[in-house]
């Protein structure tokens, strides 16, 4: 009996995964909400690239001072939340190109398979926090060139076109977190060469023992 409530149901099953299917066809979508430039969309994708690229430089300097040679954990602490935030900016700049209808095809190329950090060791601290502040300062270049790009992508197809919502969405949401931390920042390194002017590597210690209980 057993075998046959089975057959059964192993045939009833069989009859309709016929007219299942793997992939769904493409659904017939008007594009006239879709209306982000070309230009515009390529240099946000670009810079995806530029926050992962960041991200992975700051797990670089976390990794660095999480040595037990160097054995800084306020700095690697700083720097592994920094690489958690320039991760987050990336899927931040995912998710708009999504609402924005701009993320149909080539999602794969958003991010590339090998990205090697440039640096991955430091003499110093203040060093590193330098570094840091060079780095804040490159992705807040790339950010204003998007918008420079979407307020004007000189492109004659454009037809002069500005991305008001983009613009405003960048510049609210992106730069004012970008100037905040670069003056944090600036202000850790300052903090930091008087420390170390008056105390040399035990000024370092204090410093590092200071970023481990405010973070």
């Amino acid at each position: 009996m057993k075998v046959i409530i089975f057959v059964v149901i192993f045939a009833t099953f069989t009859a309709l995964s016929a007219d299942l299917q793997c992939e769904h066809g493409t659904p017939d979508i008007p594009k006239d909400w879709v209306d982000m430039v070309t230009p515009c969309v390529s240099k946000m994708r670009a810079q995806i690239q530029t926050e992962l690229k960041a991200s992975i430089q700051y797990l670089a300097m976390g990794a660095h001072f999480s040595k037990d040679t160097i054995n800084r954990p306020g700095f690697a602490k700083l720097f592994f939340q920094a690489a958690s935030e320039e991760r987050q900016h990336a899927l931040k700049l995912i998710a708009y190109l999504l609402m924005r209808g701009e993320l149909t095809s080539n999602v794969s190329k958003l991010i590339k398979t090998t990205i090697i950090p440039p640096v991955v060791s430091w003499t110093s601290g203040v060093d590193a926090l330098k570094d840091a502040l060079r780095l804040e300062a490159t992705v807040t270049k790339n950010i204003r060139d998007v918008i420079k790009k979407c307020e004007d992508p000189e492109d004659p197809k454009a037809n002069g076109y500005n991305d008001y919502h983009l613009v405003d969405y960048l510049t609210g949401e992106f730069l004012e977190e970008q100037y905040k931390g670069q003056r944090d920042l600036a202000g850790k390194i300052s903090n930091l060469e008087k420390m170390m002017k008056d105390h040399k590597a035990l000024g370092e210690f204090m410093f590092d023992k200071k970023l481990l209980e405010e973070l």
